[in-house]
């Protein structure tokens, strides 16, 4: 059995910002690199309504799909492909305890940003060791 550090047993928290509303491209970005400025945050993930290359369905199945805010992005100086229109962001922080300075910033970052409204939750949304479907599919 291969040994563990305490740090891959114990799960990092994430904050969970959820927009009132889906964001924009511009909107996507400029939260994005504000939160990255944040100490102490170490990843962040979003999820959202996927924005496909091609139409699945309708009258127009199988044709490229020319979505408005299907973007690219910087994000921390690097370009992004947005492929979604992101409806929830995932911060994850380096330690429990840099939750309640890094949830003020970023809840100043969000009024700022996030006019329409926001709301923001601690927690653990993203799965952080394999799960028992993750074993059986290497098998």
């Amino acid at each position: 059995m291969a040994k563990t550090t305490l740090q891959e047993q114990i799960p990092l928290p994430e904050i969970l910002i959820f927009p009132a509303r889906l964001l924009r491209a511009e909107t996507t970005e400029k939260l994005l690199n504000r939160v990255y400025e944040v100490p102490h945050v170490r990843h962040v993930t979003v999820s959202g309504e996927s924005l496909p290359e091609k139409l699945s369905s309708g009258e127009g199945k199988g044709l490229k799909n020319e979505h408005s805010e299907k973007k690219k992005i910087t994000v921390k100086g690097s370009e992004v492909d947005l492929r979604l229109l992101v409806g929830r962001v995932f911060v994850e922080l380096e330690d429990v305890e840099y939750i309640d300075d890094s949830t003020a910033r970023i809840e100043e970052i969000c009024k700022e940003i996030l006019p329409f409204g926001f709301s923001l939750e601690v927690g653990r949304y993203s799965k952080f060791k394999p799960t028992v479907t993750d074993y059986k599919k290497i098998r």
